[in-house]
């Protein structure tokens, strides 16, 4: 089960997110990406906690078990990885932050700080605009071959790399390279 990636940093009390049921700065609405996509209410300036990612916290073994009839050639999830011990599945008990789409050239990040997983602005965000952030969504030996198809991006970016998996494309055993060489 594919599960996102994130940048890690070491602070020891996380800042507040912006966005609260008391203080709604984001909705969710349907996207020109995909599906649902989350919208700002307001302008959101670079640097601002936008909102935490929340859902089920659980081990990797359990979301794995929890998904273990998911059909392979569906992207959708909402699986985040906290640590080697801790996935989030924002599918159950989650909240508006799941919504957010995937974007080659994101206006958000996403970032663990103590065990909790939230979503930053990196770029000014106009009031309507989509949010988005790369996923990075890592790549698996046991992954079926059509897999960069599967996890297709349709983000529209410029620098678009077709893909939500991370690295963006599969890298090839060394020796079949030298062995093409020497036909």
């Amino acid at each position: 089960m594919a599960k996102s990636k994130v940048k890690r940093t070491k602070r020891k009390a996380p800042k507040p997110a912006l966005h609260t049921p008391e203080n709604p700065i984001v909705k969710v609405r349907r996207s020109k990406i995909h599906g649902s996509g989350v919208f700002a209410l307001q302008k959101i300036k670079r640097g601002t906690r936008v909102i935490e990612y929340l859902g089920d916290r659980v081990t990797h073994k359990q979301a794995d078990e929890r998904y273990a009839d998911h059909d392979e050639n569906d992207n959708h999830t909402f699986l985040f990885i906290v640590d080697r011990r801790t996935v989030v599945d924002g599918g159950v008990n989650g909240n508006e932050a799941r919504f957010i789409n995937h974007g080659c050239d994101g206006n958000c990040e996403s970032e663990i700080e103590g065990g909790r997983i939230f979503i930053d602005a990196i770029k000014n965000i106009e009031r309507g605009e989509e949010l988005s952030y790369d996923y990075q969504i890592g790549r698996e030996k046991s992954d079926p071959p059509n897999v960069d198809e599967i996890y297709a991006c349709r983000c529209g970016a410029a620098k678009c790399r077709g893909t939500m998996l991370w690295p963006a494309k599969r890298l090839k055993p060394r020796k079949a390279k030298q062995a093409a060489r020497k036909k």
